[in-house]
């Protein structure tokens, strides 16, 4: 088995991707993987980390809105494409994936016009540009949610859910001992606020309008403010009472594993987690996204009872409000808990990787 998996540019892409990359090697220990992503974004760094070779191309986004911003990106893709065209034809692989991201459309292209066979991996409710160009020539198209049928041809969906990292559903902590590992009260309830690794503004600035709450209510927080929040809003936990601030997250099986109640974007990956770990959350999507995709992730879950939404805009003026009712209610947490976890798609690497098995009769 020779798998070529492209794609990147958040976790959000890279998490699946290396899911899917363990997968593969479970079914096939022999197997030899290549990533391809875009120069310098994360999964340059990610992926070898994990123990994988990786290529970089030259591509990058449009602009959408500054259309004159393009030139140099044109560019950029038609080396990107030449590259691509370098990679699969010396890589020769049995099948190439495409998890999203800028990487993956090149790359998936070249395989499709030399008659390789491609899956499409599509995290969100909303599918990104590239792979609804992609999907035409797909053999397969593993999704999250039903009802892409609207986007994508539906004798190629397959139902799969999306992959998530094992060390998030192998913690072995009880909830009371990770919120002690904390150094938090494993009597109280504990909201975990995550806006990623760069941190969301929006998300800060309404947790700090919250911060009068913890006290009064007798609850924990642990707050990841992010890079770019560390300096603004980590000062304002100082001193009080049952609320840590840091800028990253180590453990995040541990984390969530601790947590009670969750806020946080509505990215593919994280709507995945809170699914498989069953978590009650308060979803903001971010409104800087394609398509408004994360804004159409989260009302998947919150049209059905399963996590809460907040638009961006609002989220400071509400935030406080919806977590105290949150805290005052266990009855309403367990509800969001149980609703999210009735909608997890469990071991969809595995899924896939059977798909794989199917497409290449390997």
């Amino acid at each position: 088995m020779k798998a070529l998996i492209s794609g990147g540019g958040t976790g959000g892409h890279i998490f699946p991707a290396l899911s899917i990359a363990g997968a593969v090697k479970r079914r096939w220990p022999d197997a030899e993987i290549l990533f391809v992503g875009a120069e310098g974004r994360m999964e340059m760094e990610r992926v070898p980390a994990a123990g994988y070779n990786i290529e970089g191309l030259p591509v990058a986004g449009f602009d959408r809105k500054r259309l004159w911003r393009n030139i140099p990106v044109v560019w950029r893709l038609m080396r990107s494409l030449v590259k691509a065209r370098r990679i699969v034809k010396e890589f020769s692989p049995d099948i190439a994936i495409g998890v999203g991201g800028y990487a993956s459309g090149p790359v998936l292209k070249e395989a499709q016009r030399r008659g390789i066979p491609t899956l499409v991996q599509e995290q969100n409710s909303y599918p990104g540009v590239t792979n609804k160009l992609l999907a035409r020539k797909a053999h397969c198209i593993c999704v999250a949610y039903e009802g892409t049928e609207r986007y994508f041809p539906a004798e190629k969906i397959i139902l799969t859910g999306n992959p998530m990292r094992k060390e998030l559903s192998e913690c072995a902590l009880s909830r009371e001992e990770a919120k002690r590992s904390l150094g938090f009260a494993p009597e109280q309830p504990l909201v975990f606020v995550t806006g990623g690794s760069l941190g969301a503004h929006t998300i800060n600035r309404a947790v700090a309008e919250a911060l009068p709450l913890f006290e009064r209510k007798g609850a924990s927080l642990f707050w990841q403010t992010g890079r770019s929040g560390a300096d603004e809003f980590q000062p304002l936990a100082e001193g009080k009472k049952g609320v840590r601030a840091v800028t990253f997250v180590d453990r995040m099986e541990i984390a969530y594993r601790a947590a009670d109640i969750v806020v946080a974007r509505a990215g593919a990956s994280t709507i995945s987690e809170l699914q498989n770990l069953g978590k009650a959350a308060i979803l903001i999507p971010s409104p800087n996204v394609a398509e408004d995709h994360q804004r159409h992730n989260a009302e998947a879950l919150s049209t059905r009872g399963a996590a809460e939404m907040i638009l961006d805009r609002e989220a400071v003026e509400l935030l406080p409000a919806r977590l105290e009712a949150l805290i005052d209610s266990p009855e309403l947490r367990t509800s969001l808990e149980s609703n999210a976890a009735a909608m997890a798609l469990h071991g969809a690497d595995d899924r896939i990787a059977a798909e794989i098995a199917r497409i290449t009769g390997l």
